[in-house]
């Protein structure tokens, strides 16, 4: 793997289609970048742009709206829920590996950030994946929709965008409704998968958190109010996704202000 700089790698985890092939990757060059075998590159140019990731024939995509509503009391509802959440990891493992390889102009920590963040992803995926398995199912068992990547498409020409509506509002929504899923989980006596929630929800605050990290820092390069900016996008982009409420705890921890806060209320009623 050493003939390869980051960027290369980036799109080879994206083109990987098995979902084990994809996780596997996603760890083997996470680990050589972290032992400093994998340059930036000096390149600013996107010669090959990736209109879709490589994933399995399964799961059916659908509109989300499609999707059936099913409860925690049986195995096979708690296993749809598994397999929602896991192919949201699916393609958080991709979004991350995405803004690598799209945007080449970022300082050395912006790749710092999201090479750890495809790495906490493929390791959220394949936890899920195990117990889906012990529910008796397996990936791509249950329709799921498209709506994380159709974002990344949205915002595909700009990494302020991304860094706002991707990080900040798709993956911010797991802070909020994680907690209940947790609750539900434990009440019908599914302590395995609750526990699997827990370690995500933990980690996801360090991911909305580099999100916010990099919305601002973009922000402040181009001269923008990142407040005024963040409002703007939302309000313009993903009004539809923003649902109320809160969690106003995991999101100031993940680098939202009060005022962001008070101003996402407002949007979301």
């Amino acid at each position: 793997m050493h003939d390869v700089d980051l960027h290369s790698a980036a799109r080879r985890c994206l083109e990987a289609a098995q979902p084990g092939l994809k996780c596997t990757v996603t760890h083997q060059f996470a680990a050589e970048y972290r032992a400093g075998n994998l340059s930036h590159g000096e390149s600013c140019d996107l010669p090959h742009p990736i209109a879709n990731p490589g994933r399995p024939h399964r799961p059916l995509l659908v509109e989300s709206r499609s999707l059936p509503k099913r409860g925690l009391g049986s195995i096979e509802g708690r296993a749809a829920l598994v397999h929602a959440i896991a192919h949201i990891e699916f393609n958080a493992i991709n979004l991350a590996w995405d803004a690598i390889y799209r945007f080449r102009d970022m300082p050395a920590g912006f790749y710092d950030d999201w090479v750890s963040v495809a790495e906490d992803e493929a390791r959220h995926f394949c936890m899920l994946e195990a117990r889906l398995a012990e529910l008796g199912f397996s990936y791509g068992d249950f329709d799921a929709h498209n709506g994380l990547w159709e974002m990344a498409v949205l915002t595909a020409d700009s990494c302020l965008r991304r860094m706002a509506l991707v990080p900040r509002v798709l993956e911010a929504r797991g802070l909020d409704v994680t907690p209940g899923m947790i609750s539900r989980l434990r009440s019908v006596g599914d302590s395995k998968t609750a526990d699997i929630l827990e370690i995500i929800l933990r980690e996801e605050v360090d991911h909305v958190a580099a999100g916010s990290r990099w919305f601002a820092w973009c922000c402040e390069r181009d001269g923008a109010d990142s407040r005024a900016m963040f409002s703007d996008l939302v309000d313009s982009l993903a009004r539809g996704s923003l649902k109320g409420p809160f969690n106003v705890e995991a999101r100031l921890r993940a680098g939202f202000t009060q005022a962001e806060l008070a101003q996402l209320q407002i949007l979301a009623a």
